[in-house]
């Protein structure tokens, strides 16, 4: 009578695929090296039981997924209603060798929602996977190409900062979402279920009570695997994360600008300084709520504190030409000569608007502006509003451009035009100061 075929445990096989660099003849070689003298099975045996076996597993566990490799994201369907009106959403990640569950509520499911809840993802596992699977969720993924799918530029840079990248679920490939799936539906029953009889003010009321109930779920044993998540994630998952970065990742936003003449870029209503050799450059402003960085070419050339203050200037001044060195294209002598061309109050309007600031280059958008008037109104009336504007000591580009609107300067046609004297102070130069 041969001797019983000793079985291997097979619930541990599969733990140990999770491994780096460990394969299915790997672990045949030492099943057979474990019994010595002991009737195992052949190789082509051993890998068709393993099979067998996987096939009895839930889907999302029959995938074998490497130890720290994935982390696969996603919200829940239902969400909870809060007392203040609004709804709780259920944002769920799970890893994918331990499946370990981290699980939050939060407002919408917005970008800035999926960013804040992504990094208390990784807080919670205590490290960072090599990928992050989510599904194709509109406010991450701008282009979901089966082939080249493109998250937006704030996921992008989100990764960046965790050394890690965003790699959407395939479309039309439930495999790619089975431990996602799997994780929500846990999620559902086990946290979900037991919350649906009780009454929460708000959203964060919401997030507190999932959080207490986290351990309960990653604590429980599995049905036909060894361990629980928790203990998998601990012997398995946690070894192999990254670590963690010594900043917390903080939201940013992302314009396109381009650089004025002034040499400096709009963002939200207020101006910030870039080098003057990128006037007439595209870049690409990166925002967070104390920051401002400008891009060109993917390279860092300017960096600002934020500010909120529309129509301020923030202005560094290495960015601006040699003092009063006239620019290839604009300097403050060329438009008041510009101003001149068309007449005297022209050129004073001109030359006030750039000496009330800083630097003139502040000036050069109202001033170009105002001299642009001309070719809509022509450049007769273009003097006669200035003159009127001097008069009354309003020489602004809204005030010039409210007169003639309002054709204010037609009913005054013989407003006198004022003479090149400039008022006796300080901070007002004529044309002659920026030859």
């Amino acid at each position: 009578m041969k001797p019983r075929v000793v079985v291997p445990d097979f619930a541990y096989v599969h733990r140990e695929l999770a491994r780096k660099g460990v394969t299915l003849v790997l672990l045949w070689q030492e099943y057979v090296a474990a019994h010595p003298g002991e009737r195992t099975w052949g190789r082509t045996q051993f890998f068709e039981h393993y099979r067998s076996f996987a096939q009895t597993l839930r889907r999302s566990m029959r995938q074998v997924h490497r130890a720290g490799e994935k982390l696969f994201v996603d919200y829940a369907g239902p969400t909870i209603a809060v007392s203040d009106g609004g709804r709780a959403n259920v944002f769920v990640a799970a890893l994918g060798a331990s499946s370990y569950t981290f699980a939050c509520a939060t407002p919408t499911q917005k970008l800035a929602d999926w960013i804040e809840a992504l990094v208390r993802a990784l807080e919670f596992m205590q490290g960072v996977p090599q990928l992050i699977v989510p599904d194709n969720a509109r406010a991450l993924i701008t282009d979901p190409d089966r082939y080249e799918p493109r998250a937006s530029s704030t996921v992008l840079d989100f990764a960046a900062h965790y050394g890690t990248s965003v790699l959407p679920a395939r479309p039309l490939k439930p495999q790619d979402k089975a431990k996602a799936e799997s994780a929500v539906q846990v999620v559902e029953r086990w946290i979900l279920a037991r919350l649906r009889h009780h009454r929460f003010q708000n959203v964060y009321e919401v997030d507190h009570a999932i959080a207490q109930l986290l351990p309960d779920l990653n604590g429980r044993s599995f049905q036909k695997l060894a361990g629980s998540r928790a203990s998998v994630y601990a012997d398995i998952d946690r070894p192999a994360l990254g670590d963690l970065p010594s900043s917390r990742y903080e939201m940013a936003w992302f314009k396109k600008a381009k650089v004025h003449i002034d040499y400096h870029v709009q963002v939200d209503g207020h101006f910030y300084s870039v080098p003057h050799s990128l006037v007439g450059e595209a870049l690409e402003v990166r925002l967070t709520a104390r920051a401002v960085e400008c891009l060109h070419g993917g390279r860092r050339v300017a960096a600002h504190q934020r500010s909120f203050q529309v129509g301020g200037y923030t202005t560094i001044a290495d960015h601006l030409p040699a003092a009063h060195r006239a620019h290839r294209e604009w300097s403050p002598s060329r438009l008041i000569d510009w101003g001149r061309r068309i007449g005297v109050s022209t050129a004073e309007v001109v030359n006030r608007m750039l000496v009330e600031n800083k630097h003139p280059e502040h000036g050069y958008r109202r001033c170009l502006g105002l001299l642009g008037l001309a070719r809509k109104y022509g450049e007769q009336r273009l003097e006669t509003a200035c003159a009127i504007a001097l008069r009354v000591g309003a020489y602004r580009y809204k005030t010039v451009k409210a007169i003639l609107v309002n054709n204010r300067d037609q009913l005054d046609p013989q407003a006198p035009s004022v003479n090149w004297n400039s008022p006796e102070h300080e901070n007002v130069r004529g044309p002659g100061y920026y030859q």
